[in-house]
């Protein structure tokens, strides 16, 4: 489901930071990102103006006690996370055809870390209410 066995691209339909909606700008309007089933995954951050540079990494899925989740591993991981480690884990809140929650802890402004809980679906899926400021 999370590649449609070949490469899936998803965008985002809505975020909360902390259990609050968040406000989504063009960059988060515009962001996509693309599981491949050879373990790879991108964003097109880069390809949009002033949205910083894309996340390119290796994905997998770690299972324990706590749940499923999606692995991030690589470079850029640690760099754009603005962490110490070159992986990051996602906690996978649900995935079907159409729809991918995951959740995760993020440093942000004052180094507060929060919970981001990411709502994403396919591409071509029309969400009414994404730029819901507006």
């Amino acid at each position: 489901m999370l590649t449609n066995n070949s490469s899936k691209i998803w965008k985002l339909a809505k975020r909360y930071n902390d259990g609050y909606r968040m406000n989504m700008g063009d960059c988060f309007l515009s962001y996509r990102v693309t599981y491949n089933s050879n373990g790879t995954t991108t964003d097109n951050n880069a390809q949009n103006e002033d949205c910083g540079d894309s996340m390119e990494a290796n994905w997998s899925f770690y299972t324990n006690e706590k749940g499923a989740y999606i692995k991030l591993k690589g470079e850029k991981v640690k760099t754009l996370m603005n962490q110490d480690n070159d992986y990051k884990y996602f906690k996978i809140e649900s995935l079907t055809d159409t729809l991918l929650i995951v959740s995760f802890r993020h440093k942000q402004f004052g180094n507060k870390e929060r919970t981001i809980q990411d709502y994403l679906v396919p591409e071509d899926v029309k969400v009414e209410g994404r730029n819901y400021h507006n």
